[in-house]
């Protein structure tokens, strides 16, 4: 019977030691992946940051030189021209900030992919103990 017992703890053991190894090998695994994302997101941001710096000094100074031309088209009127571009830019800069206000309180999801991949993770360790539990 100590023998029995013996293998038996052994055999234990070893299965013990291989779901450690499964475990930590599946957890490096999603790390790497977490800091993929994570990379992946920083340049993305970074890059959408560059594009809108550019795009925005580009829009403005050609609305600058636009108000300009069309206070000079219409000299007589220059009074009115500024006063209506003042306004036009005014109500344009609220419903920017307001589009901006809006999506910070969208909350995006970030981690998408890894938080799946935990899911399913722990979707078939679930099933596994489930599938073992009646063996035993």
């Amino acid at each position: 019977m100590d023998d029995r017992q013996g293998g038996g703890n052994s055999g234990l053991f070893r299965a013990l030691k291989n779901i450690a190894v499964t475990l930590l090998a599946s957890g490096k695994t999603r790390l790497e992946l977490l800091g993929n994302e994570i990379e992946a997101g920083k340049l993305r941001a970074i890059r959408l940051l560059l594009l809108a710096q550019g795009m925005a000094f580009c829009f403005a100074f050609c609305m600058l030189l636009a108000v300009a031309w069309m206070t000079v088209l219409f000299w007589d009127s220059r009074v009115i021209v500024l006063g209506a571009s003042t306004g036009f830019f005014l109500v344009l800069g609220v419903v920017f900030f307001a589009l901006f206000k809006q999506s910070t309180r969208q909350p995006e999801h970030i981690f998408a992919v890894s938080i799946a991949e935990l899911k399913e993770d722990l979707r078939q360790l679930k099933e596994a103990v489930g599938h073992e539990s009646p063996a035993d």
